[in-house]
């Protein structure tokens, strides 16, 4: 499949100039579809067939295997979450913190790889750490400095800031020699460029499907390295985090599945699993080869002064500095451009996806 056969799937696209995929990635007629026939099939068919638990169950089965496929690990490796925000609050919440614990991230991350430590930091007392970047940065030796007091160093793999690619597995060796572990926050890759956890080696990592994977809302997942959930607690405990729940000494499921809890919809996640099946359909690198070329001919129409990304091809996140992004955003949006401000650096950020056209970036360009 091209991309631009897909693309005439998806309606939200009639309508916009849509280079916002980082923030949220409109999805095409058969995820929403698979979405909408896995929820008819629990209520309508499960019921009085095989039962509306082992439908549910079938359906959590089946998205794992899609994402450990996606991610490159094994089925085991991955817990099923509602987003990447509920993934690492539910790996901050499996230790057993104190105050001699240190927790560092980059100046870069997401609330939702800040939001987590700074309430640890305020009721458990930790150490968070926050290593400086510049122009969506890192510098390793600056994580050599810390490593070695660390307890869980906090990265993004595409940074949501800059669109920049930090060196994941070179963080991690660092980390590792220090006996520190590692949570990246992936949410930015899966869909538009190749993720293979067990090349970088981390830890943890956390992702969900409505962004580059064209996925529906409330379809996360995190993936535990094998061997490292045997020391973790996690916060909430449920049936689906147990080997069996109706044992009066209850025993936590082996491998990353102690971090699911109970009951859940089963329609966000077959449509992640549709999704999945989408971009394998388009091909991996069939996007990441047109993303860059689409993000060619936005950059070649900025003046360096404006391009606050790398001008070589890292991503389809692009970031432009603008005279009041708030209202750039709006004056875009008049004209059915839709991008996004951010609140560190000042600027507007345009997410490129393999959908759009050479049209869609030339619009942005003569509006900017």
């Amino acid at each position: 499949m091209e991309p631009h056969d897909l693309r005439e799937t998806m309606p939200a696209l009639e309508s916009s100039v849509y280079c916002n995929w980082g923030a949220g990635g409109p999805s095409p007629h058969r995820v929403v579809e698979a979405a909408e026939s896995a929820l008819e099939h629990h209520e309508y068919v499960a019921p009085a067939a095989e039962g509306m638990y082992p439908a549910a169950v079938d359906a959590y089965d089946d998205a794992r295997a899609a994402v450990a496929d996606l991610l490159r690990c094994t089925p085991s490796e991955i817990a099923l979450t509602q987003s990447t925000t509920d993934g690492i609050n539910r790996v901050a919440g499996a230790f057993d913190w104190g105050e001699d614990d240190v927790v560092v991230r980059t100046d870069l991350e997401h609330s939702a790889g800040v939001l987590p430590w700074q309430r640890l930091e305020r009721e458990a007392g930790i150490d968070v750490r926050v290593l400086e970047t510049d122009a969506g940065r890192l510098a390793l030796d600056d994580v050599k400095a810390v490593a070695a007091e660390a307890t869980l160093i906090c990265v993004s793999s595409l940074t949501w800031t800059h669109g920049t690619r930090l060196p994941i597995s070179e963080i991690v060796d660092i980390a590792h020699d220090a006996d520190a572990l590692v949570l990246v926050d992936a949410v930015q890759s899966p869909g538009q460029v190749p993720v293979d956890v067990h090349e970088w080696s981390a830890d943890f990592v956390v992702a969900a499907g409505h962004k580059w994977l064209l996925g529906p809302f409330g379809a996360g997942f995190l993936f535990v390295r094998d061997g490292v959930e045997r020391d973790l607690v996690p916060a909430a405990i449920g049936y689906r985090s147990v080997a069996d729940e109706n044992t009066g000494d209850y025993r936590y499921a082996a491998g990353a599945q102690r971090f699911e809890i109970g009951t859940a919809s089963p329609a966000p996640h077959a449509g992640l699993t549709e999704a999945i099946g989408v971009l394998e359909d388009v091909g991996i690198d069939a996007i990441q080869q047109r993303v860059e070329t689409l993000t060619d001919r936005l950059k070649d129409g900025l003046a360096d002064d404006r391009l606050l990304s790398p001008r070589s091809y890292e991503s389809g996140l692009i970031t432009i500095d603008v005279a009041e992004p708030e209202r750039a955003v709006d004056r875009l949006a008049d004209r059915g451009i839709v991008v996004r401000s951010l609140p560190k650096p000042d600027a507007i950020r345009t997410s490129i996806h393999a959908y759009n056209t050479r049209e869609d970036v030339d619009a942005v360009l003569e509006a900017l």
